[in-house]
């Protein structure tokens, strides 16, 4: 079946206005700012903090496993972050990762962030990557069909499961 393509060329001037940022503001406490404060423990779902970043469980995971990385500093893309924030942002994603394989087993990993509202950030204006586990055949058509997601362990274990490895 061959793509089709729509035109769009109507959005060019709505995406260039001085309009276009209004869904974007900040309207309150960021909560991944509220959670940078709080504690390592499992009623907070902070699994590890370290002098620039942090890492949290996703309230609304797609998977077993599913956590949060974020800079401890409210920016909110990848280029406003200095070099010693990159650098430990990059190596805290990565002994994340380390940790979830270590925890899980998987036999893959989704690793990504989506910078922006446009990009799909559900909270565009603290920058996060997602590190997810995942597993041949863990895919089914609840999500896509019945817009639901089936999870097998609580947050509680998740936190449980991979702090000892960070």
């Amino acid at each position: 079946m061959p793509l089709e393509r729509f035109s769009a060329a109507w959005r060019e001037s709505y995406v260039a206005s001085s309009n276009a940022d209004e869904n974007a503001r900040d309207d309150g406490d960021c909560v991944f700012c509220v959670l940078s404060k709080e504690p390592i423990n499992e009623s907070t779902g902070v699994l590890l903090k370290t002098s620039h970043s942090f890492v949290i469980l996703n309230a609304f995971p797609y998977g077993s496993g599913h956590l949060l990385v974020l800079p401890l500093r409210h920016v909110a893309e990848l280029e406003e972050l200095g070099d010693e924030e990159f650098t430990d942002f990059s190596l805290v994603l990565r002994d994340t990762v380390a940790a979830l394989k270590k925890a899980y087993g998987p036999d893959g990993m989704n690793v990504g962030m989506n910078i922006g509202h446009a990009a799909g950030a559900g909270i565009p204006k603290h920058l996060h990557a997602h590190a997810l586990p995942r597993w041949r055949g863990d895919t089914n058509f609840m999500t896509t069909i019945g817009e639901t997601r089936v999870l097998p362990e609580s947050l509680e274990s998740t936190w449980g499961k991979v702090h000892p490895f960070l």
